[in-house]
């Protein structure tokens, strides 16, 4: 820390005008994923992450879901940067989507996670709607001239990982990040738990901690606990080897190369995502191996099976990830061979179980073995558990608490420890995304909301709720198309054409079509004189109107006989437009008919 930096963050210290400090998650609570969190004091907001989560099951045809941003669009013009904790895609995912709609004029952040990054925005075409900096373990940055944040280098399942002290004019605040704390870290980086010794020494105002394994009793293991296991399973191999894991797990990522070339297994390696961070850590000096242990795709079927080892994404059953295709034998290179050693060295996601199990079922019944689940001991948690928990509140000693980045039951076993500590229960909140905590020297409490939620994204952009319903709508039970086409005189031209697609039904086509024809002559035949009158000797027809009403009049009819509720398409077609009306008739007609209306 440079002197003048010193004597900056004292003079915030000093300089208190009692406003409160308030601090806005819009994500990350309630829930695993898109963790962001903005901190304002007047008129200036920081931003702290911004990730991403995976979709469910019900979510059809979306990648990915990012939290609402509605806040922060409306309020963009106060944003003075961001800072990042680590590279995982729930913390800096969502960043690209973010920047197509507001500039974020600086993101600062550890080496591996802006190397990482900087691909993304390239990608997504908005790297110039930023300026990316890296930063260095108790490194001191400015955002504003109400921020300074110092980063703190911490333990984590990913290389290159920060806690950080975010200096206010009220006092400093500590956001843990995603950590654990390991004692053995594979990258000999050990968690700087002197720093924060010594921020809970001066006083921290409030800490917000990483609640993910609150529930858990004991310490989280070392990352290199899990290395003798992976080594025994590898040595115990007969033929090919595939691995996967989170390709950001960079520790993970280390071991298994570390392995394979103890072994003397050439590496193969498969998955985007895996080929960047290894070649981002790799530059980084955070993966350290020789160039000869790496062999191309291409290369796979010439490599003796005993000598290969297969490194792939897809550990979360991710519907586009290499193992998953090759489960399926959708994969262009790979197939599944009788022999093959598969190993799962990750647990599966809440929410992503059924997929990967049922690609282990997939690759089982190839012949694979399939090596996976936590008795085997080839997969730690990159959070701390219970006693991580205490040694971070005994060390930072903070006035007020916050539990954050958990569900709802981890958040309250996270306070409840708190509790059991000495903490007062007034010095601390269980909170929501979208709620607004004001904090002062004196107290912490909730105080209102913004907008919040979901936001999902296809390969096409932003899907709005109504397309989420009806694909869902879809997706339950079916749905129903009725073409037909309506003549000038409110008659039917032809019979209407019926298609049913996804629906089960007890119902004859043929007779739900004739069901569906008597309901439109009927209707036309009763409401037609409220649409159709005649302007200036011309016939004019509200067919909007018209077909609204047709079409709640179906819905109506093929819900009641189908006893389910499938998307009805209704696609009218409508006559040219004449004219004028030439014969008496037709003017007596349309004239009576106009009457009616009226």
């Amino acid at each position: 820390m440079t002197e003048k930096t010193q004597i900056t963050t004292k003079s915030m210290n000093q300089t208190s005008n009692n406003q409160a400090i308030k601090i806005i998650p819009l994500g990350g609570l309630h829930e695993i994923g898109k963790n962001t969190c903005v901190f304002e004091y007047g008129n200036e907001i920081i931003l702290l992450d911004a990730g991403l989560a995976f979709p469910t099951d019900e979510m059809h045809g979306i990648n990915i879901v990012l939290p609402d941003m509605t806040y922060l669009r409306e309020n963009s013009h106060r944003i003075k940067g961001m800072i990042v904790t680590h590279g995982h895609e729930d913390h800096i995912g969502g960043i690209a989507y973010h920047l197509k709609q507001f500039d974020i004029p600086v993101i600062y952040g550890p080496r591996l996670a802006m190397a990482l990054l900087r691909d993304k925005l390239e990608e997504a075409g908005v790297s110039d709607r930023t300026n990316l900096k890296s930063v260095i373990p108790r490194e001191i940055v400015r955002l504003g001239k109400h921020f300074a944040v110092e980063f703190i280098r911490n333990t984590h399942s990913i290389a290159d990982s920060f806690s950080v002290a975010i200096h206010t004019p009220l006092g400093v605040i500590i956001h843990t990040g995603d950590f654990k704390i390991d004692h053995t870290p594979v990258d000999g980086e050990h968690y700087d738990l002197q720093k924060l010794a010594e921020y809970g020494e001066k006083g921290v105002l409030c800490l917000l901690s990483d609640s993910t394994n609150a529930e858990v009793p004991g310490h989280t293991p070392s990352e290199s606990s899990v290395t003798p296991n992976l080594e025994r399973i590898f040595a115990q191999a007969p033929g090919r080897i595939m691995v996967t894991t989170f390709a950001s797990s960079v520790h993970r990522v280390n071991i298994i190369l570390q392995l394979a070339q103890k072994l003397q297994r050439k590496v193969v390696v498969v998955g985007r995502s895996m080929l960047n961070v290894i070649a981002h850590a790799r530059n980084l000096g955070y993966v350290q191996c020789p160039d000869n242990l790496f062999e191309p795709l291409k290369s796979l079927n010439r490599l003796p099976e005993e000598k290969t080892l297969i490194l792939t994404t897809g550990s979360q059953g991710e519907p586009l990830a290499a193992l998953t295709r090759i489960s399926k034998g959708e994969h262009r290179h790979i197939r599944v061979q009788s022999g093959d050693t598969i190993v799962f060295s990750a647990n599966p996601i809440p929410g992503n179980t059924i997929a990967v199990v049922n690609t282990i079922d997939r690759l089982m019944m190839q012949g694979a073995h399939v090596v996976y689940g936590k008795q085997q001991g080839i997969h730690v948690s990159g959070h701390g558990a219970q006693e991580d928990h205490k040694l971070m509140l005994s060390l930072t000693r903070p006035k007020f608490f916050v539990p954050v980045h958990g569900e709802h039951r981890m958040l309250v076993k996270h306070s409840k420890m708190a509790q059991s500590m000495g903490m007062s229960q007034e010095n601390m909140v269980v909170i929501d995304n979208g709620d607004i905590i004001e904090l002062t020297q004196e107290s912490i409490q909730v105080v209102g909301q913004v907008t919040s939620g979901i936001e999902l994204v296809d390969r096409a952009g932003i899907v709005h709720d109504v397309v989420m319903k009806e694909r869902q709508q879809l997706a339950e039970d079916g749905v129903v198309t009725v073409a037909t086409a309506i003549g000038w005189d409110g008659k039917l031209v032809a019979e209407p054409a019926v298609h049913l697609r996804g629906v089960v039904t007890g119902v004859e086509q043929t007779l739900l079509q004739q069901l569906i024809s008597r309901t439109l002559e009927r209707l036309l035949s009763d409401r037609w004189s409220h649409y159709s009158t005649i302007v200036d000797n011309v016939p004019e027809v509200d067919w909007t109107g018209l077909r609204v009403e047709i079409e709640g009049a179906l819905q109506r009819l093929i819900r009641r006989e189908l006893q389910s509720r499938p998307l009805v398409v209704f696609l009218m077609q409508t006559p040219e437009k004449p004219s004028v009306i030439r014969t008496t008739r037709k003017r007596r007609r349309s004239a009576s008919a106009a009457s009616v209306a009226s």
